[in-house]
């Protein structure tokens, strides 16, 4: 399945990773994401994400983590999903959003940004500090 992302949006590696394919794949677990046998191909601004997760959460966030990389544009997912729950919707941050603008849109409630703040951790630090560009995911709530 191949996603779409800003390549200008995202955070950049720490310090001393100059290799794109292996920054992605650091920044993945570092991030706690649970893809087995993870393996992470750099093609030009597309990258390619091959393994295992236990569940869909957890191959998105993989994927959101290698999209919203600066200078990605897209991420192929070759991610086995061991558990297929509820789909999951992908949202760009549009200037002037918050988690509550997104959570109101999505759920009908801006109380739930929560919801949306957890699945995007710990790629989010703070609900507060959401982009423009940035991909997210948006969970169903069932």
């Amino acid at each position: 399945m191949l996603f779409k992302f800003a390549k200008e949006a995202g955070e950049k590696f720490r310090e001393g990773i100059s290799n794109v394919a292996e920054g992605i794949k650091d920044r993945i677990t570092g991030h706690k994401t649970e893809v087995k046998d993870l393996n992470v191909e750099e093609q030009g601004d597309r990258v390619v994400l091959k393994g295992a997760a236990k569940n869909r959460a957890e191959a998105e966030k993989a994927i959101v983590a290698a999209g919203n990389t600066p200078g990605i544009g897209e991420v192929e997912s070759h991610i086995e999903i061991e558990d297929e729950p509820n789909q999951t919707v992908f949202y760009t941050v549009k200037s002037g959003d918050t988690l509550s603008k997104i959570a109101k849109e999505h759920y009908g409630d801006a109380m739930k940004y929560p919801v949306i703040f957890e699945a995007n951790t710990p790629m989010l630090s703070d609900p507060d500090k959401i982009y423009p560009g940035q991909t997210l995911r948006i969970p169903s709530l069932n």
